[in-house]
């Protein structure tokens, strides 16, 4: 089977892109996106656009690019079902997330749910799922 690339030119509108679940890989990791539930989209100034299936694999990706503040993010939400500025978004931290990480997107917030900043200060310094003290803090004895 052939995968489409993980980069696409020529978005010069910022809007998100349509994925094709089971064709196009995670920017950070390289898995096949086969879920829209967890997917997000950072498109560069320059119009390149790139996927992922974790929100927290984005954050990983975006860390170290020099157009990280002027991305344009989008993440698909749980509550609304469909995309939303990434950056205005409100994220949970306990959902079961393709790379465990455990953030999952919406457009409403709550007193649980934290914005972008704070999920991405969570996911830089590795309190995610996969760690196990966050996750007893997260989760307690679920």
């Amino acid at each position: 089977m052939l995968f489409r690339s993980v980069v696409i030119e020529g978005n010069s509108e910022k809007k998100p892109l349509e994925i094709e679940l089971g064709r196009f890989q995670d920017s950070d990791c390289g898995m096949i996106i086969e879920d829209i539930s967890f997917a997000s989209q950072v498109v560069a100034p320059s119009g390149k656009t790139v996927f992922f299936h974790d929100h927290g694999g984005m954050v990983n990706w975006l860390k170290d690019k020099s157009f990280r503040d002027s991305a344009v993010i989008w993440v698909y939400t749980l509550d609304s079902k469909r995309w939303v500025d990434g950056k205005s978004a409100y994220y949970s931290l306990d959902e079961s997330t393709p790379m465990n990480y455990g953030f999952g997107a919406y457009e409403n917030s709550t007193p649980k749910r934290v914005g972008f900043e704070e999920m991405s200060r969570r996911m830089l310094n590795g309190e995610t799922l996969n760690n196990p003290k966050t996750r007893a803090l997260i989760l307690g004895d679920r």
